[in-house]
């Protein structure tokens, strides 16, 4: 109880720590001085009558999202003895293999300049700027040559890394269990089954109402759709994060999307939000980065040849050049397992005073990356505001995709999870593939890494992120990978290479994201 006590008391501080630095807490104080000013606040009472003037006046409200916010990326508690790269990742093993892929990225960043002859940075002259500013909103119809730029690596690369991960302290004997033998994921986590992911799934039950099932039935649409639309607005109009995430479980009607996301995210789009995202412009246009060619070459390769996000273009360069400058996204880094890369002034490798963190907000992108933007699009036409749900997106979820770590909804569980479902529950097919070399993970990981973006119908793809935002976990992307497997498993019983296999599933675009998982969790006997 004691034990409970000093945790919640640590981050009551650590919260209260953050904020002090923030807008809000600056809007608070001077909304504090203005309401001195007020009839009704007394000086004998002045504690709670300023506290009831935040009440009625809606800024209680906005308190209450910012820490809801921040103790939703909050790291699990830990001792209070604990180094700091403990809260990064607590497993020294998937500690050193971050680290070691992360050499090897940089490696790769760094022969290719050498290769090619270019800088990690330079300064625009004048006459480029002018130009790249005059073509701000139309860069998709410049045509740079980036024949010779290669992606940094691929999902498949990333993949090899973690097919070779070991736990040193792991018992690499005969005695292993039978499931470690057959997946290709080989590190002891703990991943939940059935039973428990559909008392953590509870709201996608066969008894509850759902957008992405519900609204497209013969049932008479008023039964459902106009309730949760009603609730809908309700919500919006509490302004509550914790509602909305909620709420959000069951899916979010499209009128209300963008809005809801933007609530759950704590972003409202004030006046000095845009007013940051047009320095992030200014820096895009003074300097020129290495990876503004990595970007413009990754977004060449993928959005630009998917029929639903091709339109999209301009807003993903202006959005991930953006990213790339931004520092505040460095602050990730304490909860996560990787670190930024560091490069040094010209002259002065390898002296810590003249390094400096490359990119800017430390995250190298990598092929498919601007994949996690495309679908946004979607819903946000305003550039800054677009900005700063990927942003928060990215620093909640995303990040989480392509870093080694043991958090329940990083990659390495996530693979582990997929294996693990399908092999206690589709054994024959499981077994099936593996026998004729199409190891499942080989064709999931994509889909996995990439949060299925690109591979669903788009309408499918949003109803599947309101579940990542209502419950705060990617875990049910690994759920739909084994549904979709499960989905497909008379047709995949029958193919005798990986190529036949990969063939039965190249096409996902005509899924239906919730009778899947419905299905799959709801209707599986186990």
């Amino acid at each position: 109880m004691l034990q409970e006590q000093s945790d919640l008391s640590l981050i009551i501080a650590q919260i209260v720590q953050k904020l002090k630095g923030s807008n809000l807490y600056a809007q608070l104080e001077r909304q504090a001085w203005a309401s001195l000013q007020r009839p009704e606040i007394k000086l004998e009472s002045l504690k709670e009558d300023i506290k009831e003037f935040f009440k009625t006046s809606g800024w209680e409200k906005k308190l209450q999202n910012a820490v809801y916010s921040e103790l939703t990326v909050f790291p699990l508690p830990s001792h209070p003895a604990a180094p700091p790269e403990h809260l990064k990742e607590p497993l020294v093993y998937m500690r050193k293999a971050q680290g070691s892929w992360e050499k090897r990225i940089l490696k790769s960043l760094n022969s290719m300049c050498t290769e090619l002859s270019i800088p990690l940075a330079r300064k625009r002259p004048v006459g480029e700027q002018k130009e790249l500013l005059n073509k701000w909103n139309e860069m998709g119809t410049d045509e740079p040559d980036l024949s010779l730029f290669r992606p940094v690596y691929a999902p498949k690369d990333f993949l090899e890394v973690l097919i070779n991960l070991r736990n040193p302290n792991y018992e690499n004997g005969d005695s292993l269990s039978f499931r470690t033998h057959l997946g290709l994921i080989q590190v002891p986590l703990k991943v939940k089954d059935i039973p428990e992911l559909k008392e953590f799934f509870v709201e996608l039950g066969l008894t509850t109402g759902q957008l992405g099932i519900d609204d497209s039935t013969q049932v008479p649409p008023e039964l459902f759709e106009n309730e949760h639309v009603r609730i809908g607005h309700k919500v919006l109009a509490e302004q509550d994060s914790a509602a909305a995430q909620q709420y959000i479980r069951q899916g979010s009607p499209t009128a209300l999307r963008a809005e809801l996301w933007a609530l759950i995210l704590n972003i409202s789009g004030q006046p000095e939000d845009v007013l940051y995202y047009e320095q992030l412009k200014t820096n895009v246009i003074q300097h020129d980065l290495l990876v503004d060619s990595l970007i413009y070459k990754d977004v060449k390769l993928t959005a630009s040849n998917d029929d639903y996000y091709f339109v999209f273009e301009d807003y993903l360069y202006q959005v991930l050049l953006c990213f790339s400058r931004d520092t505040s996204v460095l602050g990730h880094f304490a909860y996560n397992s990787a670190s930024p890369p560091k490069s040094y002034i010209r002259g002065k490798l390898g002296i810590e005073e003249y390094a400096v963190f490359y990119p800017p907000n430390g995250v190298i992108p990598f092929h498919g990356f601007s994949m996690y933007v495309a679908p946004l699009c979607f819903l946000y036409h305003e550039p800054s505001k677009l900005y700063q749900i990927f942003r928060e997106m990215y620093v909640r979820f995303f990040f989480r995709l392509h870093s080694i770590s043991s958090h329940p909804s990083g990659i390495v569980s996530l693979c582990l999870l997929f294996e693990t479902l399908l092999q206690t529950y589709l054994p024959q097919l499981f077994y099936h593939l593996r026998e004729i070399g199409a190891q499942p993970l080989r064709i999931s990981f994509k889909w996995m890494v990439r949060a299925f973006s690109g591979y669903l119908a788009t309408d499918q793809l949003l109803l599947l992120w309101d579940r990542i935002l209502g419950y705060n976990s990617l875990e049910i992307l690994a759920v739909l990978a084994a549904a979709v497997f499960a989905f497909r498993a008379v047709n995949l019983m029958e193919v005798t290479s990986l190529a036949a296999a990969e063939a039965v599933l190249a096409d996902l675009s005509t899924l239906k994201v919730m009778p899947l998982l419905q299905i799959f969790l709801f209707a599986t006997v186990t």
